[in-house]
């Protein structure tokens, strides 16, 4: 179907005003429609709105992928729908351990694909960082809340990256080190949620 095919279907079908420009920006990346158009160019194609998200990665794409509306999903992971309205506008989750561990369960997201799509990457890495290079125990229950895994593989992970930083850093500033003290640490902290995901086997 030519550009103009799809908006005429739109139009036709839907009643969305949406000229042939529109949807060629669509086929190029070069904007995206919204909920309500995303649902429609689906129904004009003929597949499902999860099939014209190449990768989801925020919670509305994760949703939309779902075919839920933001009622619906907020209502299965027990948070007030206005509430997680403002959350999934702001692209940052507030929800509980229960709730965290609910929006995982019904959008089928891993660890890695929920902390990103709740915008916690930064949040986890700042995390990370400070357990590695302070007392690791003080970071288990933040970690326990952002992510839904066992709470002894946290521990054990976080356990992991603070032995590993440091015996980084002791080697690095031995008698008998070179003059790159620190850089090895540092480097370290640089990729410390890939020494993360390694350590939890995800």
């Amino acid at each position: 179907m030519a550009p103009g095919h799809v908006a005429y279907g739109l139009r036709a079908q839907y009643g969305l005003l949406v000229d042939p420009e529109t949807v060629a920006a669509w086929e190029r990346g070069r904007a995206r429609p919204d909920e309500q158009e995303l649902t429609a160019l689906a129904g004009v194609l003929w597949c499902s709105p999860a099939e014209l998200i190449a990768t989801a990665s925020t919670l509305r794409e994760h949703r939309m992928a779902r075919g839920l509306s933001a009622e619906e999903l907020a209502r299965l992971v027990g948070v007030a729908a206005h509430a997680y309205q403002r959350m999934e506008d702001e692209g940052r989750w507030r929800g509980t351990e229960r709730q965290t561990a609910a929006l995982a369960e019904v959008l089928g997201l891993g660890p890695r694909a929920l902390i990103t799509a709740t915008g916690g990457d930064e949040r986890l890495a700042e995390l990370l960082r400070d357990a590695a290079t302070t007392r690791w125990q003080a970071y288990v229950k933040p970690a326990v809340k952002m992510l839904p895994l066992p709470k002894r593989k946290l521990e054990s992970a976080l356990q992991r990256l603070h032995t590993d930083y440091h015996a980084r850093m002791a080697a690095t500033s031995s008698w008998g080190a070179s003059g790159a003290t620190g850089d090895e640490g540092r480097a370290y902290l640089d990729d410390i949620t890939g020494h993360f995901w390694a350590a939890v086997g995800s």
